[in-house]
């Protein structure tokens, strides 16, 4: 059943919605593991990661309500139940329990690293079937960059 028409030839709006849904399980399954990492992370370098956390968390559900509204702009229901995220989501994640400082920022860049090339592949795919989610999709890759490159900077000097 579609209730909302889209101004997209079928085809286009197919590659659109793939990639729409796909970056949105990315999107709240990151703000998942953001607030896991933010509840259990320990070390001398708590504070400033924690709050850290919170910045990644905030943004990748505000890119989520973005990335589902314009699903649902296309005519495409945004899947965004719990069992759908846990089914489809497998960007990296933090161990169960307590996580070192280290380890927190080291899973923190996997994870936005997975993510911002999940991203760039649905930039390619989108270049021509939709130009308007193409454009949400940089913003939010733009974004997701600027908050690896401050999680990785935690990393400086190197541990490893």
């Amino acid at each position: 059943m579609t209730v909302v028409k889209s101004t997209l030839p079928e085809d286009a709006r197919r590659v659109a919605g793939d990639a729409l849904q796909s970056t949105l399980v990315d999107l709240l399954g990151l703000s998942l593991t953001g607030k896991q990492a933010h509840w259990n992370i320990v070390g001398p370098r708590f504070r400033s990661i924690h709050l850290q956390l919170d910045e990644v968390v905030a943004t990748a559900r505000e890119y989520a309500d973005t990335v589902a509204e314009r699903s649902a702009a296309l005519g495409l229901p945004p899947d965004g139940r719990p069992e759908t995220i846990a089914s489809a989501f497998t960007l990296p994640g933090p161990k169960e329990g307590w996580v070192r400082d280290s380890e927190v920022v080291e899973v923190m860049v996997e994870s936005l690293e997975a993510a911002i090339k999940r991203l760039r592949e649905r930039i390619e795919a989108t270049e021509k079937a939709d130009p308007v989610t193409q454009d949400l999709l940089i913003g939010i890759t733009a974004e997701l960059e600027k908050q690896r490159w401050m999680f990785d900077a935690e990393n400086w000097p190197r541990e490893h």
